[in-house]
């Protein structure tokens, strides 16, 4: 089976790094032109200049601050005004991590702006496209805490539910559109942010990094971290024609960590 994005035009948040590069790369080697968005305009130019063009596409950026609702929503959108994408991947940096004893509320609403309300905003934007054409794909970058929550991540594993239980509402009102909506659940990916998770969880219990990357190894099943090029492959699929009858799911990606069902 080829994967075909040619024409197709993408929108990819947090795509600076890790997992959310990796899916930019793959949906351009694929033929999709791609916008990329994060805090770097170093980093984005250089990805930019990176990206395949084979295939006609035109690549963009955008300079955004996920941290930073209101001037998100101005730069968003802005940019909705005078484009439309047939692909839009919600991706973003994750919120600090920490357990349900140690987070007070303003934490939670400070998660809620990030995770939440850039995703909803983000994805208001881009169906005003998707509805005018009949087609679209939303996948959302979620995490597998959202069926088996992780003790130390209590912001995420709250806040990124509510995503996947408004994307499995939305996939029903916006199916007849011909628009998906998936939520990929990460598992253990060696990105930036696991590596600074787990150097956070050394140092508070006084053992070696790689100690901790064994405790997490012993839950996998294949016995390794994810690559992030097999994300891009996932998102890839489910941004394609032959993912047309795919919405309203929770897709884990997770070497079969998940023990539940």
């Amino acid at each position: 089976m080829e994967i075909s994005l040619k024409n197709k035009k993408a929108f990819v948040g947090g795509s600076s790094k890790g997992i959310g590069k990796a899916v930019a790369q793959q949906l351009a080697i694929s033929g999709a032109s791609v916008t990329i968005m994060a805090r770097s305009e170093e980093k984005l130019k250089s990805i930019i200049s990176q990206l395949p063009t084979d295939q006609g596409q035109n690549h963009q950026y955008l300079v955004v601050d996920y941290t930073d609702y209101e001037n998100y929503k101005n730069i968003i959108g802005a940019y909705f005004i005078t484009n439309s994408v047939d692909i839009l991947v919600n991706n973003t940096q994750g919120p600090s991590a920490g357990n349900a004893l140690e987070k007070e509320v303003t934490d939670y609403q400070a998660a809620f702006d990030l995770l939440f309300k850039t995703t909803v905003f983000t994805t208001q934007q881009a169906l005003m496209g998707m509805m005018a054409q009949n087609y679209g794909r939303i996948i959302n970058i979620a995490s597998v805490s959202v069926k088996e929550p992780l003790s130390y991540l209590v912001l995420s594993n709250s806040i990124r539910a509510a995503v996947a239980t408004w994307a499995k509402s939305l996939a029903i009102e916006v199916g007849k559109f011909n628009i998906t909506v998936n939520n990929t659940l990460t598992g253990y990916f060696y990105t930036e942010r696991l590596k600074n998770l787990n150097e956070s969880k050394a140092k508070s219990m006084d053992i070696p990094i790689e100690e901790v990357n064994q405790q997490l190894l012993s839950n996998v099943p294949v016995g390794r971290f994810g690559d992030p090029k097999e994300y891009g492959f996932l998102v890839a699929f489910l941004a394609s024609e032959q993912a047309s009858f795919i919405t309203g799911t929770n897709i884990p990606i997770d070497g079969g960590m998940l023990k539940s069902m």
